[in-house]
């Protein structure tokens, strides 16, 4: 299989969402390229206080953003994450659905400010105009009730390519997928050697490997990697392999050679949720926090097999 690292992206939904830009923010050279949060806000936001996690960080009441960006660019100061300056012209997509009553869309204004003050020269998309409940779009069409009721797998179907549009945003123009199914591998691999103690992920991951990408060798015919973080009760153990086979993602994935990651958090995992308040640890948010540095090795693991072959 061949892959590279080159313009990896990453993007995740409710807490995958938080996830998904406080990993950038951390890991700001391996994420250079772009991220997408749907139903998420700025990173630090929580400041470790589950209280502040379930008030201002669900738009319950105002987020003080110039804090959340003094503070990132103190972090980066110590060392704690890659520099703020690889962000620069990082391309930044935000979804928040117009009948999102979990999460509401002054989380996705802050995260917004955020960037606009972090990395003046990103290139941000923000989409708000789907009237969606909370969870994942997808393509397929629904009745308006559909598009908003918040059950399981999480995935509202309301006419709108989300995965599409988030993919073109953050990588330019792509093939669109043809009808039927992806063509490719959804596989599963062991995330017990990759995570360090404490990450609190499953023994088990999902990637998706197009056709495409299964022969190819070399730089110049290499295969990109998207990272797609679920929400919260959205893992294995709740959906089983729902949110990876309906997400959309592995048909634009199949049609332009990208490989997609789909870590999974486990049982010790607070709701299933990714850890964007803290209950890893202190440094949740630094670069070597257990899932940062868990997540991180998934995609160096990948380079090297690629290199290997």
């Amino acid at each position: 299989m061949g892959v590279t690292l080159d313009q990896a992206t990453v993007s995740g939904v409710s807490s995958g969402g938080y996830m998904a830009l406080q990993l950038q923010l951390a890991q700001a050279r391996l994420f250079a390229q772009g991220a997408a949060a749907v139903a998420g806000g700025p990173p630090g936001c929580a400041e470790g206080s589950m209280f502040k996690a379930l008030g201002p960080c669900l738009g319950r009441s105002a987020i003080d953003t110039p804090q959340l960006v003094q503070q990132a660019r103190e972090r980066a100061a110590a060392g704690q994450t890659d520099p703020v300056e690889a962000l620069a012209r990082s391309r930044i997509y935000l979804f928040s659905g117009a009948k999102d009553a979990v999460v509401q869309s002054s989380t996705s204004a802050a995260a917004q400010a955020f960037y606009a003050a972090l990395a003046p020269e990103a290139a941000l998309q923000w989409e708000r105009g789907v009237p969606a409940g909370h969870g994942w779009v997808v393509a397929q069409p629904g009745e308006a009730a559909d598009c908003e009721r918040m059950q399981a797998p999480h995935l509202r179907p309301c006419g709108f390519d989300l995965a599409g549009a988030l993919l073109q945003h953050l990588l330019g123009p792509l093939q669109a997928p043809g009808a039927g199914a992806a063509e490719g591998e959804l596989l599963r691999f062991d995330q017990r050697a990759l995570s360090p103690p404490g990450a609190e992920l499953g023994d088990t991951g999902l990637l998706f490997v197009p056709a495409a990408c299964r022969s190819g060798s070399g730089k110049d015919s290499a295969c990109r990697v998207h990272v797609a973080l679920h929400g919260c009760q959205m893992n294995l153990a709740h959906v089983g392999e729902a949110f990876a086979r309906g997400s959309g993602l592995n048909e634009w994935a199949a049609a332009n050679r990208i490989v997609v990651l789909y870590p999974q958090t486990g049982p010790k995992a607070v709701n299933a949720c990714w850890d964007w308040w803290g209950y890893t640890g202190a440094g949740y948010l630094q670069r070597e926090a257990p899932q940062m540095a868990a997540i991180a090795a998934m995609l160096r693991r990948l380079g090297e097999t690629a290199t290997a072959r």
